[in-house]
């Protein structure tokens, strides 16, 4: 995949919750390209291309990040933390997609700058609803600073 052209990027180490992710936007025809990074380290390095991604010209942010807290290496939090301190990545809306319910993870997500705050549902359709509104608002009716 040509990894300048990334519309989301997906941190998610779940590959049940990728594969259920991607079914979403491919049921509701959402066929942005999408790169899926499965550890806090991986997110890193493709934000700032360095890494595994040193290659990658950092030309196109992607339009919108989906990040999991719980992480292996880096979890989500510091992730985030690193995004919005960075002059390139802070204005990239950043959509924390968790199974957490725990509020001290929801408010530390706000704290650090998070743009919305999801709870993953349980039930397999109300997930993929979810995840389709989120498709449908962040690329297509959110509007992205020049």
């Amino acid at each position: 995949m040509e990894t300048n052209v990334i519309d989301i990027l997906l941190v998610e180490d779940n590959s049940s919750d990728v594969e259920l992710t991607l079914r979403a936007f491919k049921k509701y025809n959402i066929m942005n390209p999408i790169h899926v990074v499965a550890d806090g380290v991986e997110a890193l390095e493709f934000l700032f291309a360095t890494g595994r991604y040193s290659d990658r010209k950092e030309t196109r942010n992607p339009r919108v990040i989906l990040l999991d807290l719980k992480l292996p290496k880096i979890n989500g939090h510091e992730v985030l933390k690193k995004i919005k301190e960075n002059e390139n990545t802070r204005t990239i809306p950043v959509v924390v997609l968790t199974s957490s319910r725990e509020e001290q993870d929801i408010i530390q997500s706000y704290k650090l700058g998070v743009n919305s705050f999801i709870v993953k549902p349980v039930d397999f359709e109300k997930f993929i609803d979810a995840v389709k509104n989120l498709g449908m608002y962040w690329l297509l009716l959110n509007q992205p600073p020049v």
